[in-house]
């Protein structure tokens, strides 16, 4: 298993657009990929299980992967996360 934290920074938190690129990046890989935030465990590749954390502006959220592209997984979404939500 793989973790990390990130950081949310830009103004619209996890939201809408930039949470349909997240769970679209998800998808893309076979490792169960979850998000914790605010002591809540949810799938990152449902929509609305992302939508319904509710993750702002200066949030951190962590992400595990577990499987067998589990460090590939982490990596894609940390990498869009620094590109597109700091």
């Amino acid at each position: 298993m793989v973790y990390k934290e990130l950081l949310i920074t830009n103004a619209d938190g996890l939201k809408a657009s930039t949470a349909a690129s997240f769970v679209q990046i998800a998808n893309q890989y076979d490792s169960q990929i979850l998000i914790e935030f605010s002591n809540k465990k949810i799938n990152a590749k449902s929509i609305m299980g992302v939508l319904s954390l509710g993750v702002k502006n200066g949030d951190s959220i962590f992400v595990f992967a577990n499987g067998k592209d589990e460090q590939e997984a982490a990596d894609a979404l940390a990498g869009f996360v620094q590109k597109n939500l700091t």
